[in-house]
């Protein structure tokens, strides 16, 4: 059959498959009138895809809970409003967000009207012109509150000089006006003076302070800033991103364990989910928060008690203590004469081995393997305690 003969049959069988006639489509009804408004919204409708549902049983009297702990909006340099943010932390399954534009950079000027209705006017003009730096966690908040999404207060602030930069989230704050006050000539970079200030006036508001990208270009990849390590020191960091974007950071999760610190894997999300990440990622990161229930003040309380696992491009990571928890509540092992047979309850896929090769144990699989004579432990290899350090399960004897 020639390759046109086999185009017009194609043709012809794709037609006779189409459930709506081309006809009845575009008819109009003959109730119509010229002069009336023809609504099509039965035949286009409106195709929502369902929000992604993760997966991962409770970890003792912990519920395991899902955010993005660090996000940008149109009121800095994002490329959404806060609004958007929200419907994607829903569509990707999230129980909690938090908006974190860049202090003193937001570029619409945005004022309560009358009604306390937020109003957004022209993009800022003078420079220093005062604005509501609170404005994106206010137009996020109803949105969130319609699907009982946790939705944190948080700002971003940034300082540099000739030798190093870097960025710090501040989340779980009361009002970011009066962090950003502390900035006298209200710039995206504090000064020196200016950023110490910031942190400690978030600390007074219960704010949770982490380091964002510790980025080895900007400095020492083999220690804390002498700057950050003297903040720390007076409690006012509490955590660094061990993943950001696409980006991970070995080095900052021993840090994390030998200072006392929380393991964060956030997005920094500036364009749309989907031009960043496609459609519900399964390897987009995550921080996984082990909260007493799903609430406000049960994930601030998580967060300073350090029960934070970072979850990115098929890696967990965190402190020794808490992954092995979550293997445990996630993974049921049964030994049998040479044979380990491991059960996978949870959306978090891992790749193991006890003596032999590494084999993958998928979310929601199963999976037997052969266990080597006098092997007590099992390597989880994408599992991860420190550099290099895959998480070890005891086997059961």
């Amino acid at each position: 059959m020639t390759n046109r003969r086999i185009f017009l049959k194609n043709i012809a069988l794709l037609g006779a498959a189409t459930t709506v006639p081309v006809h009845n489509l575009f008819a109009q009804s003959t109730e119509n009138t010229a002069h009336a408004t023809v609504s099509y919204y039965k035949k286009i409708g409106h195709i929502k895809p369902l929000s992604r549902i993760i997966t991962i049983p409770d970890v003792g009297e912990f519920k395991v809970l899902k955010g993005d702990f660090h996000t940008h909006t149109l009121f800095s340099d994002g490329a959404v409003m806060p609004k958007d943010r929200v419907l994607e932390a829903i569509d990707n399954g999230l129980d909690v967000v938090s908006i974190t534009d860049h202090i003193n950079s937001a570029v619409f000027r945005a004022y309560p009207n009358i009604h306390n209705e937020v109003v957004i006017t022209d993009r800022l003009g003078a420079s220093g012109s005062r604005i509501d730096q609170n404005i994106p966690y206010i137009l996020a908040k109803s949105e969130a509150e319609k699907s009982e999404l946790i939705l944190v207060r948080g700002v971003e602030i940034a300082t540099k000089d000739a030798t190093r930069e870097f960025h710090i989230n501040c989340i779980f704050v009361q009002d970011v006006n009066t962090i950003a006050e502390a900035n006298d000539r209200r710039t995206l970079f504090a000064a020196d003076n200016e950023w110490r200030k910031m942190l400690a006036i978030s600390a007074e508001q219960g704010g949770f302070n982490f380091w964002n990208h510790p980025d080895p270009g900007f400095g020492d990849p083999m220690r804390i800033f002498d700057e950050l390590e003297k903040v720390r020191q007076k409690g006012h960091l509490h955590g660094i991103e061990v993943f950001n974007f696409f980006s991970h950071y070995p080095f900052a999760l021993d840090w994390c364990n030998a200072s006392d610190l929380a393991p964060i894997a956030n997005t920094d999300i500036h364009p749309s989910d989907w031009n960043a990440y496609g459609h519900q990622n399964p390897l987009r990161p995550i921080t996984l928060v082990l909260a007493k229930e799903r609430t406000y003040d049960s994930v601030r309380e998580a967060f300073f008690a350090r029960r934070i696992i970072g979850w990115a491009a098929g890696m967990v990571l965190g402190s020794r203590k808490w992954l092995e928890q979550l293997f445990v509540a996630c993974v049921t092992m049964t030994k049998k004469p040479g044979l380990l047979e491991l059960t996978n309850k949870s959306d978090i896929p891992c790749f193991v081995k006890a003596g032999g090769a590494i084999r993958e144990l998928p979310a929601q699989g199963q999976l037997s393997m052969y266990r080597s004579d006098g092997v007590k432990k099992l390597t989880v290899s994408n599992w991860l305690v420190g550099t290099n350090q895959p998480l070890e399960i005891d086997i059961p004897q």
